[in-house]
């Protein structure tokens, strides 16, 4: 392939998706205006029309600023690439501080650096304006620096190391990197799985052991049924940052916790948190957090496997508007192009994402009573102001859980 091939390939696949983002977010915008001013049938009298015209309206407002990001994005990636950014900056570095290691990392962090202002406006955007006005907001500005400062320390102390170690391995091992790199990748995931539950998440958020109580038996006792042991059960300060809810569990092996939002324990009742619950528990059951850590395993090793093909292809670098090569300059250039030829494949990833949480609604609805479970639905999508109404087609590129009225359909025989 000739560098001219390549970059013309390169735009059409960035137009066509660029273009296809943008059409799909423009239907879903129609679909949920045309139906705004209607509570569908299976959610009539349990949803007031306000509160869905609520979620229509919050859904419109994010999709503004989410096709605002979609065209700053685009005009980026093709200044960084075509444009010649990405060139001239590593250039500059190369004048500066030579090739080697500390060059490369230096070039990730100017880049990882120019993308978080450019993001800065539309993330503080959705936070301050759009999350507050829709009454989600919790977030103060000390708590915003606060995270800032500790997820700039993590991605330094985590993640300079972790891209040291890859750039050195993409250097010594000869044709076979990519196999030694993703082994590395492999072990570095399955270690934050392990330690994020007790290390890192504490960092962000406090942690109480969720008190005896009714609740606390009744949740025992699921487990029990399930064969589910844990760590423990934990209550997540998520209040002091969002008003949304959720109940999760993390971990790996010994370490797994259970987790509730104190806003999802506010709002639903004993035997709907319990029905949540048996939902995640069926991920367990079903083994879907394995499957998708072997799945993201094998992606892995798959798309290492192509860099590792065009890595020591000129054109690769040349198309993309770079004179000259190098390990982390390959790196960092097949990180930025990769989603745009991956985003024509999401309804793949959606596919299995939403039959995974059909077959833990349909364990939630054996082990505790399905009623519940669709009651506790039906607050979580109307307390986070969730659209009843997306567009069926945008949907199944952009969302990993299956539409309302679908999941409250398959719920329904049980």
């Amino acid at each position: 392939m000739t560098p001219y091939q390549f970059t013309l390939l390169f735009l059409v696949v960035l137009a066509a998706s660029t273009a296809l983002r943008v059409w799909l977010d423009l239907r879903h915008r129609r679909h949920v205006v045309a139906h705004r001013d209607r509570v569908p049938a299976d959610f009539a009298g349990r949803i007031d029309l306000e509160d869905h015209r609520k979620a229509a309206d919050y859904t419109v407002a994010k999709l503004r600023i989410g096709m605002i990001e979609i065209a700053v994005d685009t005009v980026v990636l093709l200044a960084l690439t075509l444009g010649g950014m990405l060139n001239l900056i590593d250039q500059g570095l190369r004048t500066w501080l030579g090739g080697g290691y500390l060059q490369g990392l230096v070039l990730f962090a100017c880049v990882g650096l120019l993308g978080f202002v450019i993001g800065l406006p539309a993330s503080l955007y959705r936070t301050f304006r759009i999350e507050a006005r829709f009454g989600f907001n919790k977030l103060t500005w000390p708590l915003w620096f606060a995270d800032l400062a500790k997820g700039a320390a993590l991605t330094v102390l985590i993640g300079g190391p972790l891209l040291l170690a890859v750039l050195w391995l993409m250097d010594v091992m000869g044709k076979t990197w990519w196999l030694y790199v993703w082994l590395l990748w492999l072990g570095t995931n399955l270690l934050v799985l392990f330690l994020y539950p007790t290390v890192i998440a504490p960092l962000f958020n406090k942690f109480t052991p969720l008190e005896d109580g009714s609740l606390k038996q009744r949740i025992e006792a699921l487990l029990a049924r399930c064969g589910f042991s844990a760590s423990g059960l934990f209550v997540m300060d998520g209040s002091k940052r969002s008003a949304h809810g959720n109940a999760y569990f993390t971990g790996f092996g010994r370490a797994k916790r259970i987790v509730f939002f104190d806003t999802l324990l506010e709002k639903l009742a004993p035997e709907e948190i319990e029905a949540v619950l048996a939902h995640e528990l069926g991920h367990f059951r079903h083994r879907h957090v394995i499957k998708r850590i072997a799945l993201s395993g094998a992606l892995s090793l798959a798309f290492l496997w192509l860099l590792g093909q065009l890595i020591d292809q000129p054109w690769f670098f040349a198309g993309l508007g770079v004179g000259a090569g190098s390990t982390a300059m390959g790196l960092l250039l097949f990180s930025m192009v990769l989603p745009v030829f991956l985003f024509p494949l999401a309804p793949l990833t959606s596919a299995l994402s939403r039959r995974h949480e059909y077959e833990a609604d349909a364990y939630a609805a054996k082990q505790t009573a399905a009623t519940d479970l669709v009651a506790a639905l039906v607050k979580l999508y109307r307390d986070n102001a969730a659209t009843l109404t997306p567009d069926p087609l945008h949907s199944l590129f952009h969302d990993s859980h299956p539409p309302a009225s679908q999941r409250i359909a398959r719920l329904k025989p049980l």
